[in-house]
């Protein structure tokens, strides 16, 4: 299985953690959600949301930010 935690060959995967937003990992990536259900993200960079509050869960789209 390629990119294994096994498979010391491959590069790690970065992720950034920011105080006040979500996780930024660099992709692609696949989510694994409470239900079991897997969703996946092709994109070489995705927002993972930390706050529960996005619409598009697991994504982020920017719900945690303060409104003026």
């Amino acid at each position: 299985m390629p990119n294994s935690p096994s498979d010391r060959s491959a590069p790690p995967r970065r992720v950034t953690v920011q105080r006040k937003g979500p996780l930024l990992m660099e992709g692609p990536v696949e989510v694994e959600l409470e239900d079991g259900s897997l969703v996946r993200s092709d994109r070489f960079r995705v927002a993972l949301c930390t706050c529960r509050r996005s619409r598009r869960y697991p994504w982020c789209d920017t719900s945690h930010r303060d409104r003026a």
